[in-house]
């Protein structure tokens, strides 16, 4: 139930903005584009988590990309956005991944044991599909905006990094789902702008459990600022 309520959230804002629209606002005499570039900085909530598992230290994201400015409307208000870009996500937590003769286990860390730190790492390539609505002009730098849609995630570098004061190990973590999508909403006013991002597919594949037999699936939750740029 909470998982439709969020998508309904997500998906239904900018419908309504666009319902509100008035007919008669003004036209400029040709479409013009806003917002083609993209730069973010976010921090990784991990949701679904076992009870014992908790996040520790700073899980960030970057994110960086271009978009297509598809205007929907002459004025420009209404449009899609089809983008491409790259994203880099780390997930600290109090879970221990290791790798012994092929095979990767989990278990997260008790009070006695002794680690810096321990953390997922991704690196993606990103395409963003957006509904958009702002209350531009073409003499307008400074408006509202809401864009609200779907983001797709493939993740060519899936890794497990483990830091203690004897050293550091990682490796390629084939847990990791490759393709991850959610939905993601950007809404504010001129430089600042809040990015959410609420997955809808699982973190690790299905049958990625703990030592103690829990499941493992994860559920991003991305909480940031996104920055655009002509």
């Amino acid at each position: 139930m909470m998982k439709k309520l969020i998508c309904f959230f997500f998906l239904s804002i900018p419908m309504l903005c666009f319902a509100q629209i008035e007919e008669n606002t003004s036209v400029v005499s040709s479409n013009y584009l806003e917002d083609q570039i993209y730069l973010g900085l976010h921090y990784n909530l991990l949701g679904d988590k076992p009870n014992a598992v908790f996040q520790r230290n700073f899980s960030y994201g970057l994110q960086l990309g271009l978009i297509r400015d598809i205007p929907l409307t002459t004025n420009g208000r209404v449009a899609l956005g089809i983008g491409l870009g790259y994203a880099v996500n780390s997930y600290y937590s109090n879970i221990i991944s290791t790798k012994a003769n092929g095979m990767i286990s989990y278990q997260f860390a008790e009070d006695d044991f002794d680690y810096n730190r321990s953390k997922f790492q991704t690196h993606s390539l990103e395409l963003p599909l957006e509904f958009r609505w702002r209350n531009a002009t073409r003499n307008r730098y400074k408006f509202f905006r809401m864009y609200s849609g779907l983001k797709f995630n493939y993740n060519f570098s899936n890794l497990s990094k483990l830091v203690t004061d004897a050293g550091k190990t990682s490796f390629s973590n084939s847990d990791i789902e490759k393709f991850q999508y959610g939905l993601m909403l950007n809404v504010g006013y001129n430089t600042f702008n809040l990015h959410l991002y609420y997955a809808l597919s699982d973190f690790m594949k299905d049958n990625t459990v703990l030592d103690t037999g829990e499941s493992l699936s994860l559920k991003p939750l991305r909480i940031g600022l996104i920055f655009y740029l002509l």
